[in-house]
């Protein structure tokens, strides 16, 4: 292997001669908004990781087939000095003492970073946060815990900012041999997801000055990323229909290689919540259909018209929903709108088709919708949100659940497992700090992101907001989202997330979730097209 020098940008040529961009902080804010990008399976291909507070409870097997030991416990914070939800305690090169958060020994990247309040009306600290970058003993980055990631520090908004009670980054920080995270007192609670590329990977580590070098990026990309824009597109087509109880209209696109760039579904009205999730949407791809979801899960409105902005997808106050996922194909495409409704729907969609050149590392774009209800509280369980197996990239979903009480019931950790692993590489520690925010219990209000957002929550959005602070009703529909960029989730045989079901009571909630990825057409999932839960959404409580 040897190395080159093309516009600026360095670049390896491997043995089989295949050119590989060497890996920096410019390259990664690049891809995060390279819509094309996400589209192709990694060139440089890498696994994602996290290091979180999860409960060490969950590490012992008790027996064959049996869940290990504390496999639904619950603390996962550090509160006390009995608590060791870390790797270790240790002294630095000047002899002060550092809990350790992160200790990752091969090439990678930072790309997400999640810190709660420690108390939830107090949104700061006095802990400080160190970054050691290649073994280095003094850190690269070093500052106050929350406010280096919540865009009041060195890490502008929007890539760090502060969520609902948390601080929350998604700026890239790279590194060529380890990167290492300590803290000078315990850590409440904390996720840090990290990609570990290949050990022969070309990396420029982070520094200072790479970081004010890439300012004029940074700032392009910021921009981007709040001003969301489809990629090009070329034709645009249409249809309006007014569709019966169980009737389904479809659309061809041009044939030959191609990608839609942008999707736009509208409904003549939403009088009725529950339409956005008996209104069905599904394409067909080559001749196989990869996507079929609800619209309110496909486009993040939940149950409702729930208004909100993202990077892949947004929905407006008059109702238009759109989708700015890139989707190749080679041959043929087909939009379809499914009314699972009781009623007469009219339906108003819009694609825009743009060029694509299909090549080995292109793939399809998926969605797939599983609902349930009604999912018990006890005993605690994972609810599986999709298992695939084959070859593919997860980017994303949208969770809605139905919450019978007005207690909390997003308690329950994400575990994902890639490539069949024994272990989840990725095991966290609540819904809410899956979809990056915290103190669930008291945040239910509205708020938005380019990766992340609560739509809806108890009974406020984006048009009704929140003015109570000391409220802690949880009761009634909540939506959570999130889609990927740097941190999506590259498999080669297998992938499987699963969400645990941990509510503070007893109780009947519902559940329904839309899950985003690309694959081969090879690739299948355990997802299945169940009209009959489409048509059972749960019902709120009497006296909500």
């Amino acid at each position: 292997m040897f190395a080159i020098l093309l516009l600026g940008v360095c670049v390896s040529v491997s043995a089989q001669g295949q050119i590989q961009t060497e890996i920096s902080i410019k390259t990664l804010l690049h891809d995060m908004v390279d819509r094309d990008k996400i589209a192709r399976f990694p060139s440089t291909n890498f696994r994602l990781k996290q290091h979180s507070s999860y409960n060490r409870n969950s590490v012992e097997v008790e027996a064959p087939k049996m869940k290990p030991t504390g496999w639904f416990d619950n603390k996962d914070n550090n509160t006390s000095d009995k608590d060791a939800n870390f790797i270790r305690v240790e002294k630095n090169s000047k002899g002060e003492q550092e809990w350790v958060l992160m200790d990752h020994q091969a090439p990678g990247a930072l790309v997400r970073t999640w810190m709660p309040f420690r108390s939830k009306n107090t949104p700061d600290t006095d802990i400080i946060i160190r970054i050691y970058i290649d073994g280095a003993t003094e850190p690269t980055i070093e500052g106050n815990m929350l406010q280096l990631f919540n865009g009041t520090g060195l890490i502008p908004f929007p890539f760090a900012h502060k969520s609902i009670r948390s601080a929350v980054s998604f700026f890239p920080i790279p590194y060529a041999k380890s990167c290492k995270i300590t803290t000078t007192a315990p850590a409440f609670f904390y996720q840090f997801t990290f990609r570990e590329y290949n050990a022969a990977t070309k990396i420029k580590s982070f520094t200072m000055s790479d970081f004010n070098s890439a300012k004029k990026k940074i700032q392009q990309v910021g921009e981007a990323l709040l001003h969301p824009k489809s990629s090009m597109s070329t034709s645009h087509f249409d249809f309006k229909k007014v569709l019966v109880p169980n009737e389904a209209h479809g659309m061809a696109l041009p044939s030959g290689n191609a990608a839609i760039r942008e999707l736009s579904v509208a409904l003549d009205n939403y009088n009725d919540p529950e339409i956005t999730r008996k209104v069905v949407l599904k394409i067909e791809f080559d001749g196989k259909e990869t996507v079929w979801c609800p619209i309110g899960d496909f486009f993040g409105s939940g149950i409702g018209l729930n208004p909100v902005s993202g990077w892949n997808t947004s929905v407006s106050e008059l109702g238009f929903m759109t989708s700015r996922w890139v989707m190749p194909y080679q041959e043929s495409a087909k939009i379809s709108i499914l009314n699972l409704s009781d009623a007469p729907v009219s339906v108003n969609v819009n694609a825009s088709v743009g060029t694509w050149k299909w090549e080995d590392d292109s793939m399809y774009f998926n969605a797939a919708w599983r609902g349930e209800y009604p999912v018990a509280t006890r005993p605690y369980s994972d609810w599986n949100y999709i298992t695939l197996k084959g070859k593919g990239v997860y980017v994303g979903d949208a969770l809605t659940v139905m919450n019978p009480t007005k207690v909390w019931w997003g308690e329950g950790d994400e575990k994902i497992w890639v490539d069949n692993e024994a272990f989840p590489s990725i095991f966290g520690t609540g819904t809410e700090d899956y979809y990056a925010y915290s103190w669930g219990g008291v945040s239910t209000d509205f708020y938005e992101h380019p990766f992340h957002a609560q739509p809806m929550s108890n009974k406020y959005n984006k048009l009704n907001r929140k003015t109570e602070e000391g409220e802690r009703n949880t009761m009634g529909y909540s939506t959570e989202t999130r889609t990927r960029a740097l941190d999506v989730m590259p498999f080669e045989t297998a992938l499987k997330l699963d969400m645990e079901v941990w509510s503070w009571e007893d109780c009947d909630m519902g559940y329904g979730v839309g899950v985003y990825w690309y694959s081969t057409l090879e690739t299948t999932s355990n997802a299945n097209k169940n009209i009959k839960e489409v048509q059972n959404v749960p019902p709120l409580p009497k006296d909500f």
